[in-house]
């Protein structure tokens, strides 16, 4: 016991140490780097920037009831609670948004009914389009060898009215290119928004006919599913805010105590909720971090840069790193009784109740605005632009 605790304090202390000051001063020094005015200080500013950070890091606290008094200001409890208030709210956000999204994305109910035919109609507006581009842009190029051809380029006129007419032909002919190049503008933008919108069309069939496989009707059944669970959780965690309530006893503990006593059965709950408690919560680690990593890194890759690889690595590490340690404060709630106390000991006396309602709250926000966004996606989706 002595040795778990041991490496679970010095494990959390280096942690806490690469993601507080060595990676955020890190970053800053990346930063300037790729600023050449500030080649020459760059070690200073790369300081100035990381006491910024700790700055506005350490007044992050200040508003949120989230330290005992009798903590001192070099305590590792000031350190864990600041990080877990930042990674709590990112949890929050990626549940709330995975919660809504998941069904949304594996449920066939929500899919468009697309047929060949739309697609082919959609098609055929875009090739009218690219037609009528190509057809405008054809007379400009002829109207602009025309203007050359009459010496309205290069050929000075001579002679008073001569000059009056070439510059009234010229302007004439001016205005004319001028509004051929606008429509050619219009065009294009509305050749943009229909070939995103034959894509999208396509990728849509494509999902209808892969839910119709034996994989696709798994996940539709996983989608009903999650649904289900999004929904009581969204409900849970209504009732947790308006009644200012935090579980004492595990989810898999308590449900195995309703089937139980449901069932009238004789069942070892101490001994199989501990091991199914492990088993969870290695899946929710396991499926969270993978779900947080794919996003992060579909997002990341969008921005990237050779300039800004090295910053963007920091900064995955740095969301990481705090995805971590709001996972060991809210799994904690998931473990047995005795189990929890460990990991209450390493962290220290935090104000955990306080991040279950804070997780409730921004999970909450989280899942109806992404409702609200789907719901509006959903609504505008392209279906008016398939007909013939």
């Amino acid at each position: 016991m002595s040795s778990r605790y041991f490496h679970w304090k010095m494990n959390l202390c280096i942690i806490l140490i690469i993601l507080v000051f060595l990676v955020p001063f890190y970053i800053g020094y990346f930063i300037v780097s790729n600023i050449w005015l500030l080649h020459k200080q760059q070690l200073l500013f790369s300081c100035l920037l990381w006491l910024t950070f700790m700055y506005f890091f350490w007044k992050l606290g200040e508003p949120f009831p989230i330290l005992s008094p009798k903590h001192g200001i070099l305590s590792i409890e000031q350190l864990i609670s600041r990080v877990g208030v930042i990674g709590v709210t990112l949890m929050a956000l990626l549940s709330g948004f995975g919660a809504v999204n998941c069904p949304y994305t594996y449920m066939s109910y929500f899919l468009r009914n697309v047929t060949d035919t739309d697609i082919m109609a959609l098609e055929r507006r875009l090739l009218q389009t690219m037609d009528m581009i190509v057809s405008k842009k054809k007379r400009m190029a002829v109207a602009r060898r025309t203007m050359f051809l009459k010496g309205e380029v290069h050929n000075k006129p001579s002679g008073f009215w001569e000059m009056i007419k070439s510059v009234t032909t010229s302007a004439s002919g001016s205005e004319n290119l001028m509004q051929i190049q606008q429509e050619v503008d219009s065009l294009e933008e509305l050749s943009r928004q229909l070939f995103l919108e034959t894509a999208d069309l396509h990728a849509t069939k494509e999902r209808i006919e892969y839910s119709k496989t034996f994989k696709g009707k798994y996940f539709n059944f996983l989608g009903y599913f999650f649904s289900i669970y999004c929904v009581w959780k969204i409900f849970m965690a209504t009732i947790n805010i308006v009644f200012d309530r935090v579980g004492k006893t595990d989810p898999v503990t308590r449900g195995i105590e309703i089937t139980v006593n449901y069932l009238g059965i004789q069942f070892d709950v101490k001994f199989w909720s501990q091991h199914i408690s492990f088993i969870l919560v290695g899946i929710i680690i396991v499926t969270s971090i993978r779900g947080l990593l794919i996003t992060l890194t579909k997002f990341f890759y969008a921005i990237s840069s050779s300039k800004s690889s090295n910053v963007i690595v920091l900064l995955l590490a740095q969301i990481m790193g705090m995805y971590f340690v709001s996972s060991v404060l809210l799994i904690r709630m998931s473990m047995p009784l005795e189990y929890r106390t460990i990991i209450t000991e390493v962290l220290g006396e935090l104000q955990f109740n306080f991040y279950h309602r804070w997780f409730d709250v921004i999970f909450l926000v989280s899942a109806l605005s992404s409702m609200l966004f789907l719901y509006l996606a959903h609504k505008q989706a392209p279906e008016k632009h398939m007909a013939p």
